[in-house]
């Protein structure tokens, strides 16, 4: 059964003096985003391009636990950081996937090859199939 997730967003005003809402429909959380943060301003707020990099490190890590269970190494750990680059004018330029897990009795040779093959195949990964996807991954 196919499963639908929804996030709402509510902006105020134009693009570069404008103030967001997004809302998870969940209700477990609300991002105020700004055209500001997005064009590099520390503001506090929040951008789509964290929102994404959010939803990647979030599925690359489930995805990645998944594999190796069922390569027979189940992780003690995985922490996975996605890094989306913006770039004004030109839009989402890429992922940087930043992962370091515990995995007893993992080789370095099929960790490595199970993170790429995670990167790949993690569906967020997929649906960001139009930019270039990144990853050092290390076991720690």
């Amino acid at each position: 059964m196919a499963v639908t997730s929804e996030a709402t967003t509510l902006w105020q005003g134009n693009l570069t003096e404008g103030i967001g809402t997004t809302a998870l429909a969940s209700g477990v959380a609300e991002f105020p985003i700004s055209w500001a943060a997005r064009s590099g301003e520390d503001n506090g707020l929040t951008t789509p391009e964290e929102l994404l990099g959010a939803a990647h490190s979030a599925c690359y890590s489930m995805a990645l636990a998944h594999a190796l269970t069922q390569h027979g190494t189940p992780p003690e750990r995985v922490q996975a950081t996605a890094a989306v680059t913006f770039q004004p004018g030109t839009g989402i330029t890429g992922s940087h996937l930043l992962v370091s897990a515990t995995v007893p009795g993992v080789s370095e040779e099929d960790f490595h090859r199970i993170a790429e093959e995670t990167k790949v195949n993690c569906p967020v990964s997929k649906a960001l199939g139009g930019i270039p996807i990144t990853l050092e991954a290390s076991l720690g």
